[in-house]
């Protein structure tokens, strides 16, 4: 039986966030099949230190300053649209330049990122957009009214580019994973700890862990080796869809 081998060499790629966490691990991933990766987050120095480790290229970039990012030109093959951000507050007590600031980052990014590499794809009749959703993206929790928001509207936002992109060789899909084990994660716990008044272990196994069937949490590589198949000529005919990498949370 033979596996799929998987050669992006001659191809490049930008991946947001991508200083630690689900991003460094795709940035990873890609480089690893030969992709030429530029690494984008707003930590200067884990970005660089990221991107010599993999052969890539640094971009230290504040993705909520949407004019910055506006400006920004990416000729790339595949953009993977990965940064986020969580903040854990009720609706009535959540600040509101903090709910636009991580829509900016999470949605508006995206969009304009997206916006710019697009045309060179089209150009070159082959394209890869994959955005890191959540399973948030698809379900709702108490608490994250900005960033449940913000997923879910990168996935419809995928869904409209799939379409228009389809006849030019460019898919666009989302992963949706449920709790990932990344440095965001782990300043969740500390915070809905505080919240419920309960402790981190608990946070884990009552909230976190609760609604997949398997519990444990997700692995970054998991999520990486995901988006490259996703570049992958097999998955050539996968567009407009959400992989939803959950331990069964979505079937309930």
């Amino acid at each position: 039986m033979h596996g799929i081998e998987i050669d992006l060499t001659g191809k490049k790629a930008a991946v947001t966030g991508a200083a630690s966490g689900i991003g460094k691990a795709v940035a990873e991933s890609l480089a690893a099949a030969g992709a030429e990766v530029t690494v984008i987050d707003i930590n200067e120095e884990a970005t660089i230190e990221v991107a010599k480790q993999i052969n890539g290229v640094p971009l230290v970039l504040d993705l909520s300053d949407s004019k910055k990012v506006e400006q920004i030109k990416l000729d790339v093959d595949i953009l993977v649209n990965n940064a986020g951000l969580q903040t854990v507050s009720k609706v009535e007590e959540f600040d509101p330049e903090r709910f636009a600031y991580i829509h900016r980052v999470m949605l508006i990014a995206p969009f304009l990122l997206t916006r710019n590499a697009i045309a060179g794809m089209y150009e070159r009749k082959w394209g890869r957009l994959i955005h890191i959703s959540s399973a948030h993206g698809h379900r709702a929790s108490p608490y994250k009214s900005a960033y449940i928001s913000a997923k879910h509207g990168l996935e419809g936002f995928s869904k409209t580019i799939a379409l228009e992109a389809g006849p030019f060789g460019v898919t666009s899909n989302t992963i949706a994973p449920a709790y990932v084990r990344t440095p965001l994660v782990e300043k969740q716990i500390e915070s809905q700890s505080k919240i419920q008044g309960i402790s981190e272990a608990e946070v884990i196994e009552k909230i976190m862990l609760t609604a997949p069937v398997i519990k444990r949490l997700i692995e970054p590589k998991e999520i990486g080796d995901i988006a490259l198949f996703l570049c992958s000529e097999s998955a050539g005919m996968m567009t407009g869809t959400s992989v939803v990498v959950d331990g069964g949370w979505l079937a309930r």
